[in-house]
Parts: C-alpha cells; structure tokens; sequence
C-alpha cells in the first residue's frame, strides 16, 4: 500500500486554473507556465485520469491559453465561473462529485487567489490537494509564495508535474511509461 500522501492514478484528476489569455502579458512566465500545464495535460490525458479546466470570466479575461486548447480533446470540459475559487462553479463540483475521486493535482493562475481559494475550498470538501509547484504562477512573486506558504500550511502538498507523473505510474514497467518520458524530455 502507497503512502497516503502519493498520488493514486486511480482517484486522481487534474484541475486547471484559469491560464487565460489575458493574463499572458501580466503574469511573467506565463509561456513557460502555459507550456508545463499543457505537458500536464499530455501526461494525464495518457495516464487515463481525469482534467477539468476553468475559466474566470471568459468574456471579460479570454478564454484558455491556445497551448492547453492545442491538446484538450473533444470531451474536455471547461468550466466557467466568476467566483474565485473553482468550486464556486455548480458544474464543477458536480462533476467532481461524479468522477469519485479523492485527490486533486492542481495548476494555473494566479496562485494567491484563484489555485488557493479552490485548494482551501476542496481540502474543506475532504479532498487531498496536490499543487505542481512549477505550475503556478502570480503577476508578483511574492504573491505566489503567499499563496503557496498559505496552501502548504493548511494542508496541500507540494508537487511538480515530473513528481506527479512518476507516483501515478509507481513502476517503470507502466504501460504508458515511455510516453510520459517522452513528454518530460
């Protein structure tokens, strides 16, 4: 039996927060964030475990970054909301509650407000929360390492996409282990 704090591939789904278009030129990093989040996307598309993405305001802030639609599939679901935390979104949660998982792995923008506020409300819901570190990101630094202190110190563990790649295949005899390599490369 695994650690409970590793990820189990069988209850895990991927959630993306709101990488969208306005905020490539606000948010330094945002190519390289948009890029590791669509690896995200690759890597848990091929692991067979879900990804949920969301929108903030889409008529107001764009709609998802072009390198994440590039590799969503015709039956990703994207949920729009205004409230800050993804699961302000009726939709989004309801999926989640059909989807009987119990850890999330989180991504996107802006650390401080809309990836905590939805790591605060779903570790309050009774899911673990795992956030990719090298996945997030706010317009100033020092607001995504509050943001990340405040995740930690109320219970989200720590991640990268690399991390969260190799605990849900366990073993490099997985079936889909080259794969996830190639991605990573």
């Amino acid at each position: 039996m695994p650690h409970l704090n590793l990820l189990d591939a069988a209850r895990t789904a991927l959630v993306v927060i709101d990488i969208q278009e306005a905020f490539r030129s606000a948010v330094p990093d945002f190519s390289l964030i948009a890029s590791r989040a669509s690896t995200a996307i690759r890597g848990f598309q091929t692991l067979d475990a879900p990804v949920m993405i969301t929108e903030q305001y889409p008529a107001g802030l764009g709609r998802t970054a072009e390198e994440l639609q590039l590799v969503l599939t015709d039956d990703s679901e994207v949920f729009e909301k205004t409230a800050f935390s993804s699961c302000g979104a009726a939709p989004f949660l309801k999926k989640l509650k059909k989807l009987r998982i119990g850890q999330v792995v989180l991504c996107g923008l802006e650390t401080h407000v809309c990836v905590s506020q939805t790591a605060h409300d779903l570790l309050d819901r009774g899911f673990q929360v795992h956030v990719m570190t090298d996945c997030v990101a706010s317009r100033f630094s020092h607001d995504r390492d509050a943001g990340l202190a405040k995740m930690q110190l109320s219970g989200v563990i720590p991640s990268s996409v690399e991390m969260a790649f190799f605990e849900l295949m366990r073993d490099s005899t997985h079936e889909h282990f080259k794969a996830i390599q190639s991605l990573i490369k």
